[in-house]
């Protein structure tokens, strides 16, 4: 089961609570050494609820781990907006690579990567980008400049840094910097008629 957008959402009260105490339960199992053999009740145990209510709203740990995994990932960040799309992308993969390479966040991403079964189908955490991504292009595409695609900045820039954190190799804003450098080179420049 995929966590879905929808069940992402925030929910309020006593869900809220569930939902918080949980996701606290699952940080601290992982960073116990606990994330190949986690269990509901033991999950449940630990955020203090009862495993129905585990079982009812993520049904399995897998979809657990990538839920919690996600929402680690992938917060309430502030989507910026320098007046460039350089600058716009230089500030956001600073923020993601800041985020994903604290000790906490690698522990969380390397989590989501080992809870996949199978053939992965999409990822709720790479969907949340591809929206950003998509936002940020569509605002400097309106204000004229000449802009990659959707496509090549997550292939090219974000894909590279879960990659790096992922397997241990080096990760910081320089990196980051230089994959946002390498993608807009690949974009033509507009030519403007007189």
């Amino acid at each position: 089961m995929t966590t879905s957008r929808t069940s992402s959402r925030r929910p309020g009260g006593r869900s809220a609570r569930v939902q918080a105490a949980v996701y606290a339960a699952v940080g601290e199992l992982v960073s116990e050494g606990f994330r190949d053999t986690m269990t509901v009740p033991q999950v449940a145990e630990r955020a203090g609820v009862n495993p129905t209510s585990v079982y009812r709203r993520w049904g399995a740990v897998s979809s657990l781990l990538e839920e919690v995994a996600v929402a680690a990932l992938t917060g309430d960040e502030p989507m910026p907006d320098t007046g460039s799309i350089r600058g716009d992308l230089e500030t956001w993969s600073g923020i993601i690579v800041a985020d994903i390479t604290r000790p906490e966040r690698i522990v969380y991403l390397r989590a989501m990567v080992g809870a996949r079964e199978g053939t992965p189908g999409k990822c709720p955490c790479w969907e949340i980008r591809d929206e950003q991504a998509a936002a940020m292009i569509a605002r400097a595409a309106a204000r004229g400049e000449a802009v990659p695609t959707v496509a090549q900045v997550l292939n090219h820039v974000v894909a590279p840094l879960y990659h790096h954190v992922v397997f241990g190799l080096p990760a910081d804003e320089a990196y980051a910097h230089s994959m946002v450098a390498d993608v807009l080179a690949m974009v033509p420049a507009r030519v403007f008629a007189d």
